[in-house]
């Protein structure tokens, strides 16, 4: 029966695959966005919002390696941990993609309208806009910035969770040599307590064999001195 450790962990698991590839669509979307630059907003809005889910998502699962029993089991989640963390970092690097062909997108579009619609109203409400949509721009490069800064982060917790790895390999590994060198002081004991039970074996049949010559020599002797005189 799995243990409720277990559960939480295939738990945080599925919620990390489901916020992934919630992410994934919206930058999809923001790929296939073809305005206004409100609609990108929104869209940058919900991409965020995932993200930050995500990312504590995946501190969760690594909190959860980290209080393991066994350590095959803590090294299996912690790579899975940093497998996902990789992921993150990548879906990253696409968002700011998007953003930046939705945005040259929307930008050709409005050209394309001043040369060859004049000034239509939907022109006009544009240039009304003008201030909002400069407004929107600081916001996607200050949360391009935001983006850099977690990217940055996140790679130090990689460094951070692969040193660990690498830790946990050399403490396995020495830990083996140490129990490689218990077994071979184990064997070389045993072969010598075999070699002190045969050493005694024949000291006890030297002592034997000593005891008889030393009894049938004073029965020599005793024939030798009373049989003149029966």
């Amino acid at each position: 029966m799995a243990s409720s450790e277990d559960v939480n962990v295939r738990i945080c698991g599925q919620e990390i695959i489901k916020y992934d590839l919630e992410i994934k669509a919206l930058i999809q979307d923001i790929i296939d966005c073809p305005g206004p630059q409100s609609t990108l907003t929104q869209l940058n809005s919900r991409v965020k919002e995932k993200l930050n889910k995500l990312r504590l998502r995946i501190q969760d699962l690594e909190q959860m390696a980290q209080e393991q029993d066994t350590e095959s089991t803590r090294l299996s989640i912690l790579t899975e941990t940093e497998s996902q963390r990789r992921q993150m970092l990548s879906n990253q690097t696409a968002w700011r993609k998007a953003n930046l062909a939705c945005k040259l997108a929307i930008d050709n579009m409005e050209k394309d309208e001043l040369l060859h619609g004049g000034e239509s109203p939907s022109t006009r409400q544009r240039k009304v806009t003008k201030e909002s949509l400069v407004e929107s721009s600081s916001s996607i490069t200050e949360s391009l910035m935001s983006i850099s800064r977690m990217m940055s982060e996140q790679v130090k917790q990689s460094e951070d969770t692969i040193g660990t790895l690498a830790t946990s390999s050399r403490t396995v590994q020495e830990t083996n040599e140490e129990f490689k060198n218990m077994t071979g002081t184990i064997h070389l004991g045993r072969k010598l307590i075999l070699k002190y039970n045969r050493r005694e074996l024949t000291d006890k049949l030297l002592i034997f064999l000593a005891l008889a010559l030393f009894f049938a020599t004073v029965l020599y002797i005793l024939k030798k001195r009373l049989i003149p005189f029966i």
